[in-house]
């Protein structure tokens, strides 16, 4: 049976995040120019850089959330004596403006799928 999620510690569904489903430098090039078109990257970048790696701490979280976790020693912000916190709070305002902008450039395809992804963070974070 499939996965129907797999939630990262900002709220993110990456089963259905099209950087993550990306197979080929075809599908990834497409991911890239969305990630400009919506202005989540100021450039269309490589498809190596568009490739996910995944949430770990070799990687710079915009969110600080990896680094947060470590320090707070949980595995999820969930998890936390603090949660929800500033950081939370932020990260959810931050979406809600990428939510908006979205809707705007984006085809009701493309912001579907982003939505399913990236715009049910509030409820994935209580999981």
């Amino acid at each position: 049976m499939a996965r129907k999620e797999m939630i990262t510690l900002c709220g993110d569904n990456c089963i259905e995040c099209p950087r993550y489903q990306a197979r080929g430098n075809d599908e990834l090039s497409a991911v890239a120019r969305l990630w400009y078109k919506v202005g989540w990257r100021d450039r269309v970048v490589s498809c190596e850089e568009m490739q996910c790696t995944g949430c770990s701490s070799h990687k710079v979280c915009t969110y600080h959330l990896v680094a947060c976790t470590q320090e707070h020693q949980v595995e999820k912000c969930n998890q936390c004596a603090f949660f929800p916190c500033n950081k939370i709070l932020d990260m959810l305002t931050r979406s809600d403006k990428y939510k908006k902008r979205c809707r705007e450039v984006c085809s009701t395809k493309e912001y579907e799928m982003l939505e399913k992804a990236f715009f049910h963070k509030e409820n994935n974070l209580k999981k």
